[in-house]
């Protein structure tokens, strides 16, 4: 008879697919530091702006991040309310990112407005639902995907923040401050913790392959 995994069970993992992605994973970082050295090298008075290579390219991987978790949400019914809430927060990210867009072309706090409508009705349904989305999590909790996910989101949303600080850059540095170390401390910190995110959403649509395909075994 078929036998069947509970969801909170670990599901088996491919050692050999595992060391790949891993190897994978090491090339895009190397790709991304190589083009945040070329922005650095070829871009004088653009460094770190939104005309620069880093901010594009954050911006492309929560865009990517989002539609993983879209993915997810609409194909997987055991983590519908946390699928709702890893595609909050990308599309958040993605919007805060275009802020200078916003603000120049839409109205100034456009970007405020928008995130707000999306973050609130999100927490609603999450709060609402909030017995089911423990569930949820209990299962998502455990996995390499989640891991990720926390790392890239306490890289992002809070060491970034402070390893960017002008504060700091300006007591390291003195005289020799220049705005730039700031934002490139803080950009490029920025950008590894939304790659790991990025990691986080392709880790769990494997995850809930293999949910499917020992569902069906």
């Amino acid at each position: 008879m078929p036998h069947h995994l509970p969801p909170e069970a670990p599901t088996p993992i491919d050692f050999r697919a595992t060391s790949l992605r891993a190897l994978l994973y090491i090339v895009l970082i190397g790709l991304l530091m190589q083009g945040v050295m070329l922005e650095a090298l070829g871009l004088e008075g653009q460094r770190f702006s939104e005309r620069g290579f880093v901010e594009p390219a954050q911006s492309l991987l929560l865009a990517a991040s989002a539609g993983l978790a879209l993915y997810v949400r609409l194909t997987s019914p055991r983590l519908t309310h946390v699928s709702l809430l890893l595609l909050a927060l990308p599309l958040a990210s993605l919007i805060r990112e275009q802020d200078a867009w916003l603000d120049a072309w839409v109205f100034d706090g456009a970007w405020q407005a928008l995130v707000a409508l999306l973050v609130l009705p999100t927490l609603y349904v999450v709060i609402r639902s909030r017995h089911a989305f423990a569930r949820e999590f209990a299962r998502y909790a455990n996995s390499f995907s989640f891991g990720l996910f926390a790392a890239g989101f306490l890289t992002t949303y809070v060491y970034s923040r402070l390893f960017g600080r002008s504060e700091m850059w300006q007591a390291i540095l003195g005289d020799a401050y220049l705005r730039t170390f700031k934002d490139a401390a803080e950009e490029v910190t920025e950008l590894f913790g939304y790659t790991l995110l990025f990691f986080a959403m392709l880790e769990l649509v494997l995850l809930v392959r293999r949910w499917r395909h020992l569902k069906t075994d």
